[in-house]
């Protein structure tokens, strides 16, 4: 029956894990997978969560019943107001239809299908380079996917002026995915000038911007990293958002995300939010409780500060990583430390060839992946001259 199945090659980034815990060697380190490590390499449990959890279990046992399509109210309503902020007029205009996902993957491919059945006509534009999953996410809805320019290979800079430039022409109601911050895997973010100037064409083009924020907090702050989306807001833009909370509260294994869609009146949010439920309903009918009472409670409370505070350690931390390894590669002479101190948020892309990330796996037990994405927190103080030493290895 199932004779002419094609073999699945694997992920390229999930894949490494698997790689790296058969790995036996005691030196080895991942800077592959992009999750947050505490200073020991460790996957933190963040105070506030466990506070949540606690508060969770100490409650009296309740039935588990199906959430609604849309998702967790509260939880949704305290996401919409950590992304929009509490003075957004989009909001308390009732502008913003927003439901819980399965994770930042499933907000995309959610949102990928309901533009598929809305705007069949159009193509999705993606950075080149991007996450190698938001290809096959955007293609397994029956989309084309094409790709504007983001960064340029010789020089490692961004190429603002010919993404600029390709955006200017594009198709009325194209789709064009945008970091808002921490770009993946580069490292390179755009000035809030930037932003402004890809505001101004996505408007004057009528471009629909899907906005796939990961990692709020991770780059300059739970404020400045989404100074896009805001912006977009500001300007009148109707545009899509994808969430996810898997970075910034250390819930990988939860699965939670939104999907927010922002419309020009209220009335058009409430035929988004129905016709995203329709689309929730044919993927995985409701979402799961668990993750979302923990998000709700802790930003629904005081925990809110604590929590705060943690995401500012992470992202200090990062930095920290971030600068010690550019300095370590700048005293090699090496010019990559200096583009890598140009970066923000978990990755940096080094450039390096397939060749060269292999030999760093193969010879020094250090996983990249294959296109060369580094991820800093990854790295520790104690691994730092390791790393460094065996990069300009490769490099040599």
């Amino acid at each position: 029956m199932f004779e002419h199945l094609a073999e699945y090659p694997g992920d390229p980034i999930l894949s490494l894990i698997k790689t790296y815990q058969d790995d036996t060697r005691p030196e080895k380190v991942n800077l592959g997978v992009g999750v947050y490590l505490d200073a020991q390499g460790r996957l933190p449990v963040l105070q506030a969560v466990a506070a949540a959890e606690q508060q969770l279990r100490k409650a009296a046992p309740a039935p588990s019943m199906y959430l609604p399509m849309a998702g967790h109210d509260a939880y949704r309503l305290n996401a919409q107001r950590l992304q929009f902020g509490d003075q957004s007029q989009a909001l308390a205009e009732g502008r913003i239809a927003t439901i819980q996902t399965l994770g930042g993957s499933g907000a995309l491919r959610t949102g990928a299908d309901f533009l598929r059945q809305w705007f069949p006509d159009s193509g999705v534009w993606v950075s080149d380079p991007t996450w190698d999953n938001h290809l096959a996410l955007f293609a397994g809805s029956g989309f084309t996917v094409g790709t504007y320019p983001y960064c340029r290979p010789a020089s490692a800079e961004l190429a603002f002026e010919a993404m600029l430039g390709t955006l200017s022409t594009l198709p009325r109601h194209s789709i064009v995915l945008l970091h808002p911050c921490c770009h993946n895997p580069t490292g390179l973010d755009l000035t809030n000038a930037q932003w402004l100037a890809v505001i101004q064409v996505l408007a004057e083009h009528e471009l629909i911007a899907f906005v796939d924020c990961a990692y709020q907090g991770f780059g300059e702050g739970l404020e400045a990293d989404v100074f896009a989306i805001r912006e977009m807001e500001r300007a009148g833009l109707s545009f899509l958002v994808s969430y996810s909370f898997s970075k910034n509260f250390s819930l990988y294994g939860e699965r939670v995300g939104t999907l927010s869609v922002v419309c020009s009146s209220a009335p058009l949010a409430t035929k988004a939010l129905g016709q995203l439920q329709a689309t929730v309903r044919r993927h995985y009918s409701s979402p799961p409780q668990h993750g979302a009472l923990l998000v709700d409670l802790v930003l629904g409370s005081e925990l809110a500060d604590l929590w705060r505070t943690e995401v500012d350690a992470m992202r200090t931390r990062i930095a920290a990583m971030r600068e010690l390894l550019a300095q370590a590669l700048v005293e090699a002479g090496l010019p990559l430390g200096e583009r890598i101190r140009r970066h923000r948020g978990l990755f940096s892309y080094t450039h390096l060839t397939r060749a060269q990330v292999l030999r760093l796996r193969q010879d020094h037990g250090i996983y990249l992946v294959d296109n060369g994405r580094l991820c800093l927190a990854g790295l520790t103080e104690e691994k730092l001259a390791y790393v460094s030493a065996a990069i300009a290895d490769v490099i040599r």
